[in-house]
């Protein structure tokens, strides 16, 4: 597909089109017919992508009902029938009458999107849970239809698709559309709380960050050995493959470094990074054993990110920020809760501690949703597209770095042609992969220092 808009060449440009957590929406003469003010009629949703991640933001959208009016899941769609039918039932059980899909509204396959969106009303919602690689296409046909979207992260996984989604994002606020994006941490009250006092002085300038996302295996897919469709078997297995969800970098790795660039309040300038495939197995997928990486903001403060999927090792699943007069948690043993603190120095002992956020904290992931229907009940603008571009193409600059051995500014990143799935927008459940493995079977790996312009 040819780039719906000129490409945003410069570092500057770019960064003039991103938000925060809210973006003014524009043309209020174009704007969706508002349909659910204060809870006054029934919010309908289609889940698309039926997975635990769709899944569970599906559950989160009916648990605002409570206390924000009528909401219902109406239609779903996916690829694999199992998969639809677990989360159905699964859901069903949960929720009661607020699941109402019937076998005519359960969709299979890659057309299904559009599907399940026509079987909602402008103002509804369509939860765009698949893989990354189909975000820009679904997102597309939600904003033609007058629907407002919860999309989960990241948004996209290549320079060519994130120019796509900033255009996008700019379409569907001239529409009044809302546009939530799954970086839930963003929504943690103890993080926004944690930021203002960063931003307060209370710990000082911030001189270093440093994250850790380092657990067992992820993404390691082996051979295609049954009877599933190549395209099919990709999707599937969409961890390990690059041009599906951008590896286990971009998908696992996201939510750390997007969090503590909110905490500088910038977006680097350029990555440093290393990383390598040396325990794979068996493994045929194209995801590195471990990742570090280097970041630079414009300032020349480092963040340093590491992340590794090995058995047996150190794990550490946190982030920190460093400043001139003392030290905070940002996140403590995995996204939720966060129990964020902050400490004097250096050392984060008790003796030191500062401040911590009372405990137990809300949920981010029920907070993002409650913050979405807030706004579509109260219609008030809101789209974290931008935003969401921003953090998922920053995380890219960091994986090709690792993937080429070079050092890969945000510039290069942005302007860099190489579109893993072109014809993304094309695929049937009879198309072609837009991977193929070798004679030897594998798939092809990045090769730092060989491949310096692409990742493979």
């Amino acid at each position: 597909m040819n780039e719906t808009a000129n490409p945003l060449t410069s570092r500057r440009e770019f960064l003039k089109h991103t938000g925060r957590i809210v973006t003014a929406s524009a043309l209020a003469g174009t704007a969706v017919p508002f349909v659910h003010a204060a809870g006054s009629d029934t919010i309908q949703v289609a889940l698309i992508g039926c997975g635990g991640r769709g899944s569970g933001a599906a559950r989160e959208a009916l648990s605002t009902q409570a206390k924000r009016g009528p909401i219902k899941l109406v239609a779903m769609a996916d690829v694999f029938a199992k998969r639809l039918n677990d989360s159905y039932a699964g859901l069903k059980k949960d929720k009661g009458d607020q699941v109402e899909v019937p076998d005519e509204r359960k969709f299979i396959g890659f057309d299904g999107y559009q599907k399940a969106m026509d079987c909602l009303k402008p103002g509804d919602v369509a939860i765009l849970a698949t893989p990354p690689a189909f975000r820009w296409v679904h997102f597309t046909y939600a904003i033609q239809k007058g629907i407002n979207v919860f999309m989960e992260k990241p948004v996209t996984v290549d320079a060519p698709t994130t120019r796509r989604m900033i255009k996008l994002a700019e379409d569907a606020e001239q529409k009044n559309l809302k546009v939530g994006v799954g970086l839930m941490i963003r929504h943690c009250r103890g993080r926004r709380q944690l930021y203002d006092r960063i931003k307060g002085g209370e710990i000082g300038d911030i001189i270093t960050l440093r994250a850790y996302r380092m657990h067992g295996p992820g993404g390691n897919a082996g051979p295609n050995t049954g009877n599933q469709k190549e395209l099919l078997y990709q999707v599937r297995s969409f961890h390990s493959f690059l041009w599906a969800s951008g590896g286990v970098f971009s998908d696992y790795y996201i939510h750390q470094i997007d969090e503590c660039c909110w905490m500088k309040d910038a977006w680097p300038v350029k990555a440093l990074a290393t990383g390598g495939r040396q325990f794979r197995g068996k493994s045929v997928d194209q995801n590195f054993d471990n990742y570090s990486v280097e970041y630079t903001f414009p300032d020349g403060t480092k963040f340093f990110y590491f992340g590794r999927n090995m058995v047996g090792c150190y794990e550490e699943f946190a982030s920190y920020a460093h400043g001139a007069k003392g030290a905070a948690v940002i996140t403590t043993s995995s996204h939720a809760p966060g129990k964020v603190r902050t400490y004097k120095g250096q050392n984060l002992t008790p003796e030191n501690l500062v401040w911590a956020f009372p405990q137990p904290e809300p949920s981010p992931y029920q907070l993002e949703w409650d913050d979405l229907i807030d706004a579509i009940r109260q219609d008030q603008p809101y789209n974290e597209v931008k935003r969401g571009a921003m953090a998922s193409l920053v995380t890219s600059m960091g994986r090709m770095a690792a993937h080429t051995g070079q050092v890969i500014t945000l510039d290069e990143m942005m302007n860099c042609p190489h579109e893993f799935a072109p014809q993304v927008n094309e695929f049937t459940m009879d198309s072609p992969a837009p991977l193929l493995a070798g004679a030897d079977g594998k798939y092809p790996v990045p090769e730092p220092g060989i491949k310096k312009d692409r990742e493979y």
